[in-house]
C-alpha cells in the first residue's frame, strides 16, 4: 500500500504544465523554514501580488521630486540610453530627463532640465506628450505646452555640456497668427527646420502645424496649416512628406517646391468625435497606421489602416476595442515584419489598460493578442507612443508605480517558454523528517530569481533549480506546487500540484 501512494505521488511531482503568472523578483539562501502554514499563506499572499509582469520590467519609477513627476512623452533612444520628458515634478513643472544602465541590471535616473528655472517660467512648463529629438551635434529639441515669454508655450533646444546641460528658448507662441500651446515635441528634417503642432491658437483658434526655420542664430515660425488639433503628433515619411491627424480626419502634407506646402485630408472618420489622437505611422509601402479614442464597432476606439490608391485612400479597420479594454491615446509602433504594438488607457485584468500586438495573418487581417495588463504597481494609463529596440518595446505611463507618479518600462513582445518541475524527497515522510522539494525551471533564469513553493515557502534560484526544505509539515497531505513568476525574457510557468504524505 505505501509503495502505491510513493508510485502515485511521485509521479505527480514530476508533471510539469505551461501557465502566464505576474513575476517578482527576490534573492535569497536557501531557506529552511520553522513556521505555521497559515504565516506562510500570510508571507505568501503579498509575494503573489508582484510590481510586474512576465515578459515586462519597470526600469524607473517617479517620485515626483526632484527627478519628476507624470511621464507622458514617447522615449527617445540614443546609444543605450533613454531620454524623455515628464510633465510635472522636478520643480514643479516637468523635467528632460536621462535613463542610463547602471551595469548590473538597473537604470539611473539624471535629469537634465528642470522647467520653469526662470522668472515667470520664460524658459517653458509643462512639456505635453512631448519626445525630445537629438540632431547630429547631440543637441536636443522639444516643445513645453506653457510659459515662454507671453505664456502659451515653447520650442526649445538642449545643449550638453561641462557643466551639465543649458536650455535655449527658439521660440516663444503668441496664440494669434502663430499658435499656442504645443504639443508632442518636433520632427526635425534634414535642413534643419523643425516641424510640430500647437494645441490651440491660429487663426481659427483650434491649432496649427508650424515650421520653425534658422537663420543667423534666429528662428522664425511659419504657420503652414490651420487644423481642428488633437494631442497627436506629426511624421515625416522618407519623401519629406508630412502626415497628421485632426478630430476627425488623417491629413497629408506635400512640400510644393516652393517653400510651401499643399495640405489634403486623405481620410474623414466616419463618425464625428473619433478623435485619432495618437500620432500615426507609416511603413514602407506608405501606408498609414493609427489609433482613434472613439469610434470602431464598438465606440471604444479602433486601430486603423490607410491604404493609398489611384483613386484615393482605403480604411480597414485592424481591430475594434471593447469595453474590456478600450481607448488607446498612444500611437503605434511597427516593426519590420509588419507587426504593430501599441497600448491602452483604461481596462484590460486590472483596469490600468494594456500593452498589445497586432500581427498581420495570410487572409490580410490581423491577430490580436493583449501583451501585458498593467497592474497600477508596474504602470497604469499608457498616453504616449511606444518605441521598439533591440527586440524590446520601451514607453511610460502617466501614473502608476509607487508612489504613483508614473514609470519607463520595457515589454518582451516574444520571450521564452519555460517548463517547471517539482521533486520531492522523501515521499512520504514521517512526522518532524525533513522534506526536501527540488524546483527545476528550463531554460535556467538568471540566479537569483525567485521560486514559490505554494503554499509553503519560497527559494531563490541556482542554475535552474531552487531548494526548499522544511521538517513542520503536518501529519497528513500537503497540496504544494513550485511557481516561476517569469521576468523581461522568460515566461512563467508552474508544475503540477503534488501531494506530500506525512505519517
Amino acid at each position: 500500500m505505501q509503495s502505491a501512494v510513493m508510485s502515485s505521488v511521485t509521479k505527480e511531482c514530476l508533471s510539469t504544465s505551461h501557465v502566464r503568472f505576474h513575476p517578482t523578483k527576490l534573492a535569497a539562501a536557501t531557506i529552511r523554514v520553522a513556521m505555521t502554514l497559515a504565516a506562510l499563506a500570510v508571507l505568501l499572499l503579498g509575494a503573489s501580488r508582484p510590481a510586474q509582469a512576465q515578459g515586462q520590467a519597470v526600469l524607473y519609477t517617479f517620485a515626483g521630486n526632484p527627478d519628476g513627476a507624470n511621464p507622458e512623452s514617447r522615449l527617445t533612444m540614443s546609444g543605450s540610453n533613454l531620454y524623455g520628458t515628464t510633465y510635472g515634478g522636478g520643480l514643479g513643472s516637468g523635467t528632460v530627463f536621462e535613463l542610463s544602465p547602471d551595469g548590473s541590471g538597473g537604470w539611473t535616473e539624471t535629469v537634465l532640465y528642470n522647467f520653469c528655472s526662470e522668472s515667470n517660467c520664460a524658459d517653458g512648463a509643462n512639456p505635453t506628450y512631448s519626445y525630445v529629438t537629438f540632431d547630429g551635434q547631440g543637441n536636443l529639441y522639444g516643445t513645453a505646452y506653457a510659459g515662454g515669454a507671453n505664456g502659451y508655450g515653447v520650442v526649445y533646444k538642449l545643449t550638453p555640456g561641462q557643466s551639465g546641460w543649458t536650455e535655449t528658448v527658439l521660440y516663444s507662441f503668441a496664440n494669434s497668427p502663430d499658435g499656442a500651446n504645443p504639443v508632442n515635441g518636433v520632427l526635425l528634417d534634414t535642413a534643419g527646420n523643425l516641424y510640430g503642432t500647437t494645441f490651440s491658437g491660429g487663426s481659427t483658434g483650434n491649432g496649427t502645424v508650424y515650421e520653425l526655420t534658422s537663420s543667423g542664430g534666429k528662428w522664425t515660425d511659419k504657420v503652414i496649416a490651420n487644423i481642428s488639433s488633437t494631442y497627436s503628433g506629426l511624421t515625416m515619411d522618407a519623401k519629406g512628406n508630412i502626415f497628421g491627424t485632426t478630430y476627425r480626419a488623417v491629413f497629408k502634407m506635400v512640400p510644393n517646391g516652393k517653400g510651401g506646402w499643399n495640405l489634403s485630408k486623405i481620410f474623414t472618420f466616419p463618425k464625428a468625435g473619433t478623435n485619432p489622437n495618437g500620432t500615426p505611422v507609416v511603413d514602407g509601402a506608405g501606408n498609414v497606421y493609427g489609433t482613434t479614442f472613439a469610434g470602431g464597432a464598438n465606440n471604444e476606439g479602433m486601430v486603423y489602416k490607410l491604404i493609398p490608391g489611384t483613386t484615393g485612400w482605403t480604411e480597414q479597420v485592424l481591430h475594434s476595442f471593447s469595453t474590456e479594454t478600450s481607448s488607446p491615446l498612444a500611437g503605434l509602433a511597427i516593426d519590420s515584419a509588419g507587426n504593430l504594438y501599441g497600448t491602452t488607457s483604461v481596462g484590460g485584468l486590472h483596469g490600468d489598460g494594456t500593452v498589445f500586438e497586432l500581427a498581420p495573418s495570410s487572409n490580410g487581417g490581423y491577430s490580436y493578442k493583449t501583451l501585458q495588463a498593467f497592474t497600477g504597481d508596474d504602470g497604469n494609463k499608457a498616453y504616449s507612443s511606444m518605441i521598439l529596440a533591440g527586440g524590446y518595446l520601451y514607453g511610460t505611463t502617466y501614473k502608476g508605480g509607487l508612489p504613483g507618479d508614473g514609470v519607463v518600462f520595457a515589454v518582451n513582445p516574444n520571450p521564452t517558454v519555460t517548463t517547471t518541475t517539482l521533486t520531492c524527497s522523501p515521499n512520504p515522510s514521517n512526522q518532524g523528517e525533513t522534506v526536501t522539494f527540488t524546483a527545476t525551471v528550463t531554460p535556467a533564469p538568471p540566479d537569483g530569481e525567485l521560486i514559490t513553493f505554494e503554499m509553503i515557502g519560497q527559494a531563490p534560484l541556482s542554475g535552474g533549480k531552487a531548494v526548499f526544505q522544511t521538517s513542520t509539515l503536518p501529519v497528513g497531505k500537503t497540496k504544494v506546487r513550485a511557481i516561476y513568476f517569469g521576468d523581461l525574457n522568460l515566461l512563467s510557468s508552474r508544475s503540477v500540484w503534488h501531494y506530500e504524505v506525512v505519517n
